[in-house]
């Protein structure tokens, strides 16, 4: 299956995690450093700040994108590209959500009846797969300009928790 250059991307970065305690981990401080803090919209200095919006960032410059605005912020990833109707969704297409204190911003890789499949950073502190619930969902977006590749993917979630809070 043909998936968007970011997608792959963000498969790539499965599993970093935050580093417990005062440090942080190298690779996401070094994800912050190549993006910039100009992109970010602030001095991005440890992985106990939210970082899905850098997680997505430093996804879609590999790709050859150009985040939107003050990336940290989730909420940012609500009105960049071009919105994509629920019908239509294609793995990548990039989700915004609300959570108690704040948005969380991720990739879709799949959907249930009640739940989108989620790949994105700072998910229980990694960059992991979770489920969260499609009215929590406030965007979704594909890169402006792009053709959108794939159609709505269809995921059973027999014994799959639905997040509640993904910072």
């Amino acid at each position: 299956m043909i998936e968007p250059t970011w997608l792959t991307a963000a498969r790539g970065k499965l599993a970093v995690r935050e580093t417990p305690g005062p440090a942080s981990n190298p690779t996401i401080m070094s994800w912050a450093k190549r993006v910039g803090a100009k992109v970010l919209g602030i001095a991005f200095n440890g992985d106990d700040v939210p970082w899905c919006g850098l997680f997505a960032a430093v996804c879609v410059t590999e790709a050859g994108l150009k985040p939107p605005p003050i990336a940290i912020r989730a909420k940012s990833w609500a009105t960049w590209g071009d919105p994509l109707d629920p019908k239509r969704l294609a793995p990548g297409a990039i989700l915004v959500f609300e959570r108690p204190g704040g948005g969380h911003v991720g990739f879709y890789v799949g959907e249930d009846d009640t739940a989108y499949r989620v790949i994105g950073g700072n998910q229980s502190d990694a960059v992991t797969y979770t489920r969260i619930a499609k009215d929590r969902c406030v965007a979704r977006r594909w890169p402006a300009g792009l053709p959108v590749i794939g159609a709505p993917v269809r995921l059973s979630v027999a014994g799959v928790p639905l997040s509640r809070n993904e910072a």
